[in-house]
């Protein structure tokens, strides 16, 4: 079992930054590809980035390409995700997920373990 703790989250102006982690507690955490997800009001869960365990191999959504960044410190059980050039669109919460896997998935069925999400609020 793998638990997952998100933080970082917060209401920023469009144009902004912030800095999502996620903090995995459990079983080994080295060995698990890492994704992050985000719901919108009244909008299905959407794929964001993922990271494969050993950091080597990451995706991102079309709509984040060029201002996320994805990472993770195997060292510190973390994952991050540093949006710059916040979007009013990319307001929503953002889950962490992991999967017992070290190939990364774009796919939300593909992760087994999720956190409790936390709250990004772009301003226009």
């Amino acid at each position: 079992q793998v638990q997952l703790v998100e933080s970082g989250g917060g209401l920023m102006q469009a144009g902004g930054s912030l800095r999502l982690s996620c903090v995995a507690s459990g079983r080994a955490f080295s060995s698990n590809a890492m994704g992050w997800f985000r719901q919108a009001p009244g909008k299905e869960r959407e794929f964001v980035a993922v990271i494969s365990w050993s950091g080597s191999t990451t995706y991102y959504a079309d709509s984040v390409k060029g201002r996320f960044t994805i990472s993770r410190d195997n060292a510190k059980y973390t994952v991050y995700l540093q949006m710059n050039s916040l979007k009013p669109e990319d307001t929503g919460v953002y889950y962490c997920a992991a999967r017992r896997y070290a190939v990364a998935t774009t796919d939300a069925n593909g992760y087994d373990y999720w956190g409790q999400g936390t709250q990004v609020t772009v301003s226009s």
